[in-house]
């Protein structure tokens, strides 16, 4: 791991995860927001500037245990913050990307490919321990987040983002989905964009 990432190709780095299934306990803590702040990102802006109506007896509504209350737009505008200096430490940052069959691990879920990305070889050890692989060498290339953003989910074809440190819940684990202000807006769901080939089971995500 001598490459910081980011320019050219990355050394490739072979590493048995059970060497570090003795670190691969609970995730330290980290100064990450849990994977609802990430989500907050992709929230419309007219969700954020209408309030909620209350219910009217004119219209027949009724508050009932359904009608959860939203969180204020300062907690909205304070997660928003918070999540984008997150972003900007992750664009900045080296991460490690597994590699296999030539390409970058990913995973297709809710009609987005994810490319999977991890903090450090622990955080990697566990979500190969989730996987059943804890036994493999896992082959990883060091990658600066910014890479994967504004090059790897171009070239994906579909709407792809990113997912860090995946096995580690939702306090840690951290996801960059694919809209405005994280990936090109040219690729953004939130800007239209809904790729050219259909997102179909596992892949791997061309480097």
């Amino acid at each position: 791991m001598t490459n910081p990432g980011g320019g050219g190709q990355a050394p490739v780095r072979r590493s048995r995860i059970t060497d570090y299934a003795d670190l691969a306990g609970p995730a330290r803590h980290t100064d990450i927001p849990p994977l609802s702040t990430a989500a907050a990102v992709s929230t419309t802006a007219a969700e954020q500037q209408e309030p909620a109506q209350p219910p009217s007896a004119e219209r027949g509504e009724t508050a009932g245990p359904s009608a959860a209350p939203k969180d204020s737009r300062a907690t909205v505008d304070a997660r928003r913050r918070r999540f984008t200096e997150v972003l900007s430490a992750f664009r900045d940052t080296a991460v490690l990307v597994p590699v296999e069959d030539h390409g970058w691990l990913t995973v297709d879920l809710g009609g987005v490919r994810w490319i999977l990305a991890f903090s450090d070889e622990p955080s990697l050890a566990r979500y190969a321990l989730s996987q059943g692989r804890g036994h493999e060498e896992w082959t990883y290339e060091r990658v600066l987040g910014a890479r994967l953003l504004d090059v790897a989910v171009p070239v994906a074809r579909v709407p792809c983002g990113v997912a860090l440190d995946a096995a580690d819940g939702g306090e840690r684990a951290v996801l960059f989905p694919p809209v405005s202000g994280i990936v090109p807006d040219a690729y953004a769901v939130d800007k239209g964009y809904a790729g050219d080939t259909a997102v179909t089971g596992r892949g791997k995500e061309k480097r």
